[in-house]
């Protein structure tokens, strides 16, 4: 019986996916509900399981290819089935070199700008996976190429060699045309293939090689964080309120709270705080705590308080979310946020844990930025934005003192939240940081 593999809606929104692994080739025996790939959705890395069982007959789709929820990337029948007339996604099978000659580009500019940013903090030479002429002998395993080809590899494997400072040039590729995939970088690591060592750059060094610009391909999360931001800057009627929160209490009970946590290895971050006093103030204030669902639906106030707390990640950013956050201590709230940001961060987490807040938290503070506006998450009615503690001169009791502040700034949809309820919550939410032991009334 001939059975179609479909690239699946793996996430409450995905539209399409990226092929990250198959853990089957064709010819492989396949068994009902046993994993064929990873596919990397707009959120995470998802198993694609088998829906029937057979030969894993014809792989449409190649690693780091990408298709649409619905095509068929590949099909499981019977050794001696007929499956000529099945067609599958045109991202697979092995493009003429003129598509390559397009492609290519485009897929080392993906792995160039997930990969920019740490290779700048670490201060690494970013013509290093280009400049080879500085490199070691290659073992005599390496592919013979000609000076000035190109290397031929996936997104998945340009990420995967960075990681593991692999020069792709000495990596033998087993993909479609000799094409580098996963599976080759990781055989690569353990052989002990390296990358070259750049050579220091001097100031002004520029070479006529140099390209002028590069097209940057687009992640699956950032092609999500693209279009969820269409829908709610201009949609979504917003509106900003700021107030500034004297810190200096939270700094006391977080040294308390953090000294008696440490005999169990465990601590507490500011964040943590303004994340449990934000659950503590929407209790008081549920107007705050809800979601737009239309002119023809209305408006849904919760009762419990589902946060969603910002994530950076390689590709943008993921809200990880802390169910009953209202329910719980600050210690829990941190080893939650502590964990799944982690697992954000590989691509591990499941669709019902970054999805069903009923307010957003987003902090910046760690980066040195002193105030910001977020945008709003639809259908939620509101996202705070948190910036970092800074010592600053203030009157109290008629003399200039230095004490520790800190501005916040609430993102209100105007179609659920009046500026005198936003400002009603803020105020709340001050008092409670401004003395802590008020989160636990």
């Amino acid at each position: 019986m001939i059975t179609k593999v479909h690239m699946e809606a793996l996430s409450p929104t995905m539209e399409e996916g990226q092929l990250v692994n198959w853990l089957k080739s064709e010819g492989d025996d396949v068994s009902n509900g046993e994993v064929l790939a990873e596919i990397e959705t707009d959120k995470a890395t998802m198993e694609l399981v088998a829906r029937g069982e057979g030969v894993l007959r014809k792989i449409f789709l190649d690693e780091g290819g990408t298709a649409p929820v619905g095509e068929v990337i590949a099909v499981i029948a019977d050794a001696e089935e007929d499956i000529s007339e099945v067609s599958g996604s045109g991202g697979g099978g092995s493009p003429s070199e003129d598509e390559e000659d397009d492609a290519e580009p485009a897929e080392a500019a993906d792995d160039s700008e997930s990969s920019s940013g740490a290779a700048e903090e670490e201060g690494q030479a970013s013509e290093a996976e280009h400049d080879t002429s500085e490199a070691e002998p290659k073992e005599s395993t390496s592919p013979d190429r000609a000076e000035g080809e190109r290397i031929k590899a996936s997104p998945l494997a340009r990420r995967l060699a960075e990681d593991f400072g692999i020069d792709l040039a000495a990596v033998e590729g087993s993909g479609p045309a000799g094409r580098i995939v996963k599976r080759d970088v990781e055989e690569a690591k353990e052989k002990g293939v390296s990358a070259p060592t750049p050579s220091a750059p001097t100031a002004g060094d520029w070479s006529p090689d140099e390209e002028e610009y590069e097209d940057v391909a687009i992640s699956q999360m950032r092609k999500t964080i693209a279009k969820r931001l269409v829908e709610s800057i201009g949609p979504v009627p917003h509106f900003f309120l700021t107030i500034e929160v004297d810190m200096g209490r939270v700094m006391q009970a977080r040294k308390t709270v953090n000294a008696m946590l440490e005999d169990e290895g465990r601590k507490v971050s500011i964040n943590d705080f303004v994340l449990k006093a934000t659950a503590g103030a929407l209790r008081k204030h549920p107007n705050c705590n809800a979601h737009w669902l239309g002119a023809d639906k209305g408006i849904r106030r919760f009762n419990p308080v589902h946060l969603g707390v910002a994530v950076a990640v390689e590709d943008g950013l993921i809200t990880p979310v802390v169910r009953h956050a209202h329910q719980k201590g600050i210690a829990r709230i941190s080893d939650e946020v502590r964990e799944m940001a982690g697992r954000a961060r590989e691509k591990k987490l499941k669709p019902e844990e970054y999805t069903g807040a009923t307010f957003s938290v987003s902090n910046l503070g760690m980066f040195g930025i002193e105030e910001f506006t977020a945008v709003i998450n639809p259908p939620e009615a509101g996202i705070l934005a948190v910036g970092g503690i800074e010592e600053i001169p203030v009157v109290e009791h008629g003399e200039v003192v230095v004490r520790p502040r800190m501005k916040i700034t609430m993102s209100c949809d105007h179609r659920v939240i009046d500026g005198a309820q936003g400002a009603r919550f803020l105020q709340t939410l001050k008092a409670m940081l401004e003395e802590p032991a008020a989160i636990l009334v």
